[in-house]
């Protein structure tokens, strides 16, 4: 495979485009290009990739250009930025895919998530005084959930994709074993993280130099033993990792560091497949991920408590409109911490939660001029915590099929381990459970008895590969990276375009608020207008101008192509197509 330098591909595609919209008439050249539009997204005709790290979104334009799916694109981009994206792309995480079909106008839901192994129990990471104790869940053997990385991508690709493993493969493990240029982006992030990924020797001889010292911007990173990882999963599949040689030096690894993962644990894991959950919003439908996925939920749950109100009348970022959207998420999140947690093992009121009735029920104290504290917040009354440097991607192919992934080792570098001799980062997902339930975890989001540490069960997770549809096919793909923050993030994507009608890009790129609940504070990035800050602040919010909020991958499908968007927030990132 040749990867081309993305920004040559890109620039290609804007030059070309006063062309191809010179061939349309003048009606739809105004559709593609919108002289107000303060920014303009990246247009395609027959397929778009949109990821956080540009020659991984190579390579899944060139799997595109090869004729394969949204799929098989998707599932190579998986592996690519294993290679390419270390804090977050992996193989030894774990995730969520969306997938719609087009021939079968169905959207199914691919659950890879991590699972706890079988002896991890309730109190695992309690000290003798009963507090929990941050670094077991977090730079410990303990930490390390059984990955699904790799069977996702398998399950993906056997029953939804068109090209083999080998195939969507070769790639990743090129880029492995040839090594890639250190950009800016992925030398700051190893020299910020050098004490946690340094403590393991394993990790250390890969992610610095021999005598130590941090990369340069340049240098080139080879990964030979990712690459053999890799080669083995190409020959075997995911036997090729659950079991045999990178098995047994995953456990060995896990077990050093003390933690209890056994060969039947990674032996035993499987995907579930499950049902996604929808909702409707001004006549669009949102499809988005159901639990142990929290953000589907509660995205529907925030945007049916949101529908009563003229939200494109009150404005796009206005006071108004930040205030109703902050009392919505502060009833969402409240809901969260007391109802969300893996369906296999505890009864999660999906219907009651994403039900018009619900909402009405919930807004019912929402009042336009008055903030109601958190404190007056309680779960509502129903009958019958990732990191930052999750990361996410969207893929759209020329038939129609839409792929949204979303997969995380949960903290920048997982653990920060390097299972010795397989180059394969470990996951530190086991944090995301309820330490101790009632208590705030490392994302300050406060857990309940539903997410409490269980042998074989999924933890809770705020990631929400979403797709809105429009007329029965899709609109938006979207999702994001940023922990507490996806579901909030990926609704002010939805309600940007949907309320405010921008454009994929100006969507992307517009300030944005979160409020968890607890604290009891609202959280601004700092392009937030300085009025209307006072304006909130004026009506009883406490805001707080935080760092930038998530890293959205987005492509909208219109009669006039695809258009793209790679979320600014982080560098590297590229949307781009053919």
């Amino acid at each position: 495979m040749r990867v081309r330098p993305i920004k040559t591909l890109i620039f290609a595609i804007s030059l070309s485009l006063p062309l191809i919209a010179g061939q349309f008439a003048q009606a739809t050249e105004t559709s593609i290009y919108s002289h107000s539009a303060t920014v303009q997204p990246i247009w395609a005709k027959h397929g778009m990739v949109a990821t956080q790290e540009a020659v991984a979104t190579q390579v899944g334009v060139d799997i595109l250009k090869q004729g394969g799916n949204a799929v098989d694109a998707a599932v190579a981009v998986g592996f690519a930025l294993a290679v390419t994206l270390p804090r977050a792309g992996n193989i030894g995480g774990g995730g969520f895919m969306l997938v719609h079909l087009a021939e079968d106008n169905k959207t199914v839901a691919i659950d890879y998530r991590e699972v706890a192994p079988k002896r991890a129990h309730k109190d695992i990471f309690l000290n003798e005084q009963g507090d929990a104790v941050a670094k077991l869940s977090r730079e410990h053997g303990l930490a390390v959930g059984v990955p699904g990385t790799v069977m996702g991508m398998e399950l993906a690709l056997k029953k939804y994709g068109t090209m083999s493993m080998a195939q969507v493969i070769e790639p990743a493990i090129k880029l492995a074993e040839q090594g890639i240029s250190v950009t800016p982006d992925l030398a700051s992030s190893l020299a910020g993280l050098k004490r946690r990924i340094s403590q393991w020797p394993s990790s250390k001889a890969i992610f610095y130099r021999p005598d130590g010292s941090n990369f340069e911007i340049g240098d080139t990173l080879s990964q030979k033993a990712l690459a053999h990882s890799l080669k083995l999963i190409k020959k075997q599949g995911s036997k090729g990792f659950y079991e045999g040689e990178t098995a047994e030096k995953i456990v060995a690894s896990v077990t050093q560091a003390g933690g209890i993962m056994t060969l039947d644990d990674l032996k035993e894991y499987r995907v579930v497949e499950r049902q996604p959950v929808e909702g409707e919003y001004r006549g669009y439908k949102v499809v988005s991920m159901p639990p142990p996925s929290s953000g589907g939920i509660h995205i529907i749950e925030m945007l049916n408590m949101l529908e009563p109100y003229p939200i494109a009348k009150l404005g796009h970022n206005t006071a108004d409109t930040l205030h109703l959207m902050a009392e919505v998420m502060k009833r969402a999140y409240a809901d969260r911490s007391e109802y969300l947690g893996d369906p296999d093992y505890v009864q999660v009121p999906v219907k009651t939660l994403i039900s018009k009735d619900y909402a009405q029920s919930r807004a019912k104290g929402i009042a336009i001029n008055r903030v109601t504290p958190s404190s007056e917040i309680s779960p509502g009354k129903v009958t019958g915590y990732e990191s930052p440097q999750t990361t996410h991607y969207s893929v759209v192919d020329k038939w129609g099929n839409a792929v949204a992934n979303t997969y995380t080792l949960n903290f920048s570098y997982g653990s920060g381990l390097v299972a010795e001799g397989t180059g394969i980062l470990l996951n530190n997902e086991m944090d995301d459970f309820s330490a101790k339930p009632g208590v705030p975890n490392g994302y300050g989001l406060i857990g309940g008895d539903a997410n409490a540490v269980e042998g074989g069960k999924r933890p809770l997770s705020s990631m929400s590969p979403t797709i809105v549809m429009k007329d029965g096919k899709p609109f938006i793909v979207t999702g994001s990276p940023g922990g507490s923050r996806i579901i909030n993030t990926t609704l002010q994507i939805i309600m940007n375009v949907i309320d405010h009608g921008l454009n994929i890009a100006e969507a992307s790129y517009s300030s944005r608020v979160h409020h968890q609940w607890l604290p009891d504070e609202l959280r601004v990035e700092k392009s937030l207008n300085r009025d209307t800050i006072s304006l909130l602040e004026a009506r009883g919010h406490k805001v707080s101008v935080k760092d930038a909020m998530g890293s959205t991958q987005s492509i909208m499908i219109t009669d006039e192509g695809m258009f793209g968007a790679s979320d600014p927030r982080r560098a590297g990132s590229a949307a781009a197509g053919y």
